[in-house]
């Protein structure tokens, strides 16, 4: 492997292990500050007491988030020059507004949570944490914009051999943005949800407060089940306007290799060897056409085409991409995802009413449904950016000329491995950081005497 393709797994890497934060993080913001709302609201400690131990659990993770992103940015300059080069005026921008505007919220005001604990008027503290929530989502906003305009390119000219900005507004409300945002926001929800599910079934398996962790599991399930819903609407959504931006993509994603009218969408497929036709498949009719283009009877373009008709516009080359990467990524983020809300389903219905589920396989299934939506989001942007080779932006800009032509190989190689071993190290602490509070349960708030001895001490980590 050269350089380019060692800096291509040392960025895919410590992108999906930074992704597996920050879905939780964005997730679990929302629905901390929902219970600690519904403290205020009613003022009974059960509420009180779920705010502060999923709280805990929420901070732990924007930690290790917070760490492993700055990495990211960094990446573009040492491993990614020239691609910083061709962009950097429109891909800054975005990138500074997350950083100046959404991650000051978040930073800020979640300071203001932390240490405002009997410090702050109730309501006021309140609203700290739904400030710093909507800082999370506007961080993931911005970046979405970034990413979106390496999908789909707008609001730029060509100047001096780069691309310059030409409208920021453009670029913030792209097509590919604006539809990838809610199914992004959506399936972060079903990682917060999966997570109250998760450790909710855990302690409610051992007979562990269940005051606090019976609500927390309907909860944590019925977010799963309202946000899968949302994630398949907002996902057909987006793969119409995938169709129409990127029909290599939903191609790649169905190796569906010549283009067909009714096209059905197949739920296991054999290639051959070159990746150039399909030997088998098992297929459902028309479903494909129904996803790319609403209609059954719709036009898919196949791969072969496809690569035809980008060899005239674009020139020589092999524009495909990796096929069994985005064949697989797709159905098995797909498959997470259903799985998921599956698993919510017959958690709520067997805890329904005052029922208590019975039967080991089914705690068991709901206490590993936290990694369900984490594997659905890495599946789902391992797609994303594999099907969008050989380009870095479409269209635009390939890969092979994107990286930094002063990294060796060798120094290529330790970079992957260095921070391959750190990222290792984190999740082991990460790790052990979370089953160590998760296990604890949720604090026991102690009765307020009117002595000044007696009052619980504010809430800090």
């Amino acid at each position: 492997m050269d350089s380019i393709d060692l800096s291509r797994w040392q960025f895919g890497i410590t992108t999906v292990y930074h992704f597996i934060f920050v879905p939780i993080t964005i997730g679990l913001s929302a629905l901390v500050a929902g219970l600690q709302t519904a403290w205020v609201r009613t003022g009974k400690d059960a509420y009180l007491r779920a705010t502060k131990f999923w709280g805990k659990l929420f901070l732990i993770n924007f930690a290790i988030g917070v760490v492993t992103g700055i990495v990211q940015e960094f990446q573009f300059g040492m491993n990614w020059s020239n691609y910083s080069r061709f962009v950097g005026d429109i891909f800054g921008a975005p990138l500074a507004m997350e950083g100046l505007l959404a991650f000051f919220l978040e930073s800020t005001f979640l300071g203001l949570w932390i240490f405002g604990w009997e410090r702050l008027p109730k309501r006021l503290h309140l609203a700290t944490i739904w400030i710093a929530s909507i800082g999370t989502m506007l961080s993931a906003y911005f970046i979405l914009a970034a990413n979106s305009w390496m999908q789909h390119p707008v609001g730029w000219r060509m100047g001096d051999g780069r691309a310059e900005l030409a409208s920021i507004w453009a670029v913030l409300t792209n097509s590919t943005t604006l539809v990838t945002f809610p199914h992004t926001l959506t399936a972060c929800f079903m990682a917060g949800g999966a997570l109250l599910l998760a450790v909710s079934a855990w302690h409610l398996r051992k007979g562990n407060q269940e005051e606090v962790f019976r609500p927390s599991l309907r909860l944590g399930a019925w977010v799963v089940l309202i946000a899968g819903l949302g994630v398949l609407i907002t996902g057909d959504l987006q793969a119409r306007i995938m169709t129409q931006q990127q029909p290599m993509k939903m191609a790649a994603a169905e190796a569906l290799y010549n283009t067909t009218d009714s096209a059905s969408f197949s739920l296991f497929t054999i290639g051959s060897l070159n990746g150039r036709e399909e030997v088998w498949s098992v297929r459902i009719p028309s479903l494909l056409s129904v996803l790319a283009t609403g209609d059954p009877d719709g036009e898919v373009e196949g791969i072969n085409n496809l690569q035809a008709e980008y060899q005239r516009k674009y020139g020589p080359g092999d524009y495909r991409p990796a096929i069994p990467v985005t064949y697989w990524s797709f159905r098995l983020m797909i498959g997470f995802g259903a799985l998921a809300m599956l698993v919510a389903l017959a958690a709520l219905w067997s805890n329904r009413g005052e029922r208590r589920a019975r039967g080991r396989w089914l705690w068991i299934a709901a206490t590993t449904t936290v990694a369900m939506p984490l594997l659905a989001n890495s599946f789902g942007w391992i797609f994303t950016e594999m099907g969008r080779q050989p380009w870095t932006v479409f269209g635009l800009f390939k890969t092979a000329g994107s990286g930094s032509p002063a990294v060796s190989t060798g120094e290529a190689a330790t970079g992957l491995i260095v921070l391959t071993v750190l990222y290792g190290v984190l999740a082991v602490i990460e790790v052990g950081l979370f089953l160590k509070y998760a296990r604890a349960g949720a604090p026991e708030i102690p009765a307020d005497t009117g002595e000044p001895g007696d009052r619980p001490l504010a809430f800090a980590y």
